[in-house]
């Protein structure tokens, strides 16, 4: 048997998954969230590493994992990971690109266009078909009827200040998207990146309060613990610039739902869209709903942005979590190797 240390910050859930898709000549040792010398004593006798997310591999944690092989880091960061002393120690370091998340990425640009572009209110007017709008004629290249309902509002994300908050991998694979854009980008999470990734990123880290204030779209991607209940709540809406946005595809009961229908309502802000909820699947008494349907710039999906119920753990195949080591195991080339 093959000894393997598998580091998370996840759940029960998430780690039984991932449990279950070990290759049977893999003895899989599951940590979440060790500090340092527990991860070191693990190690002791471990060819392989897998670190889900995040969570620093220094020389230290290296240099005392002597039958080490392979860290298989599951997502794309390696910042946290110290690449000279895994070349130094022939320690091959690979990433794994999570198609769920590179999914909740693609979801959240589609969130903020949907609000930016006022899609729902525009796509009603369009089946509604209304002969309110006047006579209707046959386009050519001199005969069209721009803006022919009137709409007013329609905006862009061109030079639009964009901030997240709960920044991880998804965080990371949005950026990326977002960098074409010509947006300022701002973040705040609990561990500041270091300075050379920020530049490297083109992001930049302000403390909570300014990023509330600055931001014409907030995108939340908290998970959920106890300092996160309910953090985005009346206070924060307050804080906001008015007519910004919040998308959200973080964990639900992070939001105060009732606290941002009413910021909608009144103008405060001017568009939100959520793909999760405080409860799931989403109760009728959702106070979200009734806002959309009175009107209010909201788009709000059912638990999908990273992928269909038929698609293996929303988009997470467990099995490439082992792939390189399986492929290590078996004297074949790795994939996204870095070291």
């Amino acid at each position: 048997m093959h000894k393997v240390v598998f580091t998370t910050d996840r759940g029960a859930w998430h780690q039984q998954k991932a449990l279950e898709s070990a290759p049977k000549n893999l003895a899989v040792n599951m940590l979440r969230n060790p500090d340092k010398q527990t991860l070191i004593n693990a190690l002791h006798q471990a060819e392989f590493l897998i670190s889900e997310r995040s969570g620093r591999i220094d020389k230290e944690v290296i240099q005392n994992s002597s039958k080490l092989k392979l860290i298989q880091r599951l997502g794309t960061m390696v910042y946290d990971i110290d690449l000279k002393a895994a070349a130094d120690a022939r320690v091959a370091v690979c990433t794994q690109p999570i198609v769920g998340v590179i999914r909740v990425a693609e979801h959240l640009v589609m969130q903020i266009l949907v609000l930016a572009k006022k899609i729902k209110e525009a796509e009603r007017i369009a089946l509604e078909a209304s002969p309110q709008w006047g006579h209707s004629y046959r386009t050519d290249e001199d005969t069209f009827a721009y803006n022919w309902s009137g709409r007013s509002g329609i905006g862009q994300i061109w030079q639009r200040t964009i901030g997240i908050i709960g920044f991880g991998e998804i965080g990371l694979e949005f950026i990326h998207r977002m960098r074409s854009w010509g947006c300022s980008l701002l973040y705040n999470k609990r561990s500041r990146l270091p300075t050379q990734v920020e530049e490297d990123l083109g992001v930049t880290y302000v403390p909570p309060e300014t990023l509330y204030a600055k931001s014409d779209y907030l995108v939340n991607l908290l998970p959920f613990v106890p300092g996160t209940d309910m953090l985005l709540n009346a206070a924060v809406f307050h804080q906001m610039k008015k007519g910004a946005c919040l998308v959200s595809c973080g964990s639900g009961s992070t939001i105060d739902e009732a606290a941002l229908a009413e910021a909608l309502r009144t103008k405060k802000l001017a568009g939100a869209a959520l793909d999760t909820f405080e409860y799931e699947p989403i109760q009728g008494k959702n106070p979200l709903i009734q806002a959309a349907k009175d009107g209010c710039n909201i788009l709000l999906t059912p638990h999908i942005a990273a992928g269909s119920a038929d698609q293996q753990d929303q988009g997470h195949d467990r099995a490439n979590d082992y792939s390189n080591i399986v492929r290590y195991i078996n004297g074949e080339p790795l994939v996204y190797q870095v070291v």
